[in-house]
């Protein structure tokens, strides 16, 4: 072998070892900067998407809430209609009472009194 392609050789040898051996550092810390980067998008694509979630259920149980106030305001509106066509608060609750009674499943109907007592036993015969 020619002395000249030898040293040639050789040269480029050790040009290249030297080239790897600044080379592979700078591409390990290259590519641990895309990681980083890529991570870093991961978690703001991660938070933004939890972000929309809670405004979404946040959104969700507003309308849940409009949706039971409507629902209350309703029912009172009925309520008030049914009471006005039954002479006031009392007829109503007098109303719903006897609607009760069917109910109820029980034989036995308590009566109040004057003195707004139920008479308790006015089947049993009296014991002497």
């Amino acid at each position: 072998m020619r002395p000249g392609l030898f040293i040639a050789i050789a040269a480029f040898l050790v040009v290249s070892i030297g080239a790897l051996m600044w080379g592979l550092p700078q591409y390990g810390i290259w590519q641990q900067e895309l990681a980083g980067r890529a991570e870093l998008v991961r978690a703001e694509q991660n938070r933004h998407i939890a972000v929309l979630e809670a405004q979404a259920r946040l959104e969700a149980e507003e309308l849940n809430a409009e949706a039971e106030v409507a629902r209350a305001r309703g029912v009172a509106e009925a309520n008030a209609i049914v009471a006005e066509g039954l002479g006031g608060p009392d007829g109503y609750l007098r109303y719903l009472w006897i609607q009760s009674l069917g109910d109820n499943g029980q034989d036995v109907i308590y009566i109040p009194t004057e003195a707004g007592l139920p008479i308790l036993e006015a089947s049993r015969p009296i014991a002497r």
